[in-house]
């Protein structure tokens, strides 16, 4: 479907299940949702581009004594059963968009070739850190992003605003049946404020009946 692209964060095993290193509380429960709005996407051939976390022990975000703002305990560590995204959020035929090197005609170039989803490896909690997600997104040229994930007041908080701040001609959906915080009192501060900027709040059910956008 041309213009809408689903944009699905960091939803990996390290994240969403409870033996996860990372574990988002009570994301568990909004695998249900992940799972129909993965699969709306994929019935309609609608294009789904999905951050992930990849990490080695020496980034600079991993931590023993994390402040859990700008370092974390270890988690989503390359390779490890915890890295991979879960079953319910599985891609199809997912290009991969690694942060080095950086090349954006080189992405432009691959997106336009591919037809599948996108896969983007990121080595911080903002997917922006990786410097070929600016003109990939340039490159689909979204009208509408449908955006779901975890964690709402960290990896999701990065997603949408740096969307508003590169892209504010882009309509952003998010959908808040689909996502969890680890500060339930910082998310709705944040909800509150994307309100304010543009950002629509929605439900799975709003998005899989076909009301969004």
């Amino acid at each position: 479907m041309a213009g809408l692209l689903f944009w699905d964060v960091d939803t990996q095993v390290d994240f969403m299940l409870p033996e996860g290193k990372l574990y988002v509380p009570g994301a568990r429960d909004i695998i249900p949702n992940l799972k129909r709005l993965t699969g709306y996407a994929h019935q309609r051939g609608i294009r789904i581009l999905a951050s992930a976390d990849d990490h080695v022990p020496t980034h600079p975000e991993l931590s023993d004594t994390p402040d859990f703002r700008e370092t974390f305990p270890p988690h989503c560590l390359r390779g490890s059963p915890g890295q991979a995204k879960i079953p319910e959020t599985a891609l199809r035929d997912p290009l991969l968009v690694e942060p080095e090197p950086f090349n954006p005609e080189g992405v432009r170039e691959r997106v336009r070739r591919h037809r599948g989803d996108i896969l983007v490896h990121k080595h911080r909690f903002d997917v922006f850190s990786n410097p070929n997600v600016a003109p990939l997104v340039e490159e689909l040229a979204p009208e509408n992003v449908i955006l779901y994930g975890v964690a709402l007041d960290v990896c999701n908080r990065f997603a949408i605003e740096g969307l508003l701040e590169r892209f504010p001609q882009v309509r952003i959906h998010a959908v808040v049946d689909a996502m969890k915080p680890i500060d339930p009192r910082r998310a709705e501060e944040l909800l509150e404020s994307w309100r304010g900027r543009g950002v629509r709040l929605v439900e799975t059910e709003a998005v899989v009946s076909g009301r969004v956008p």
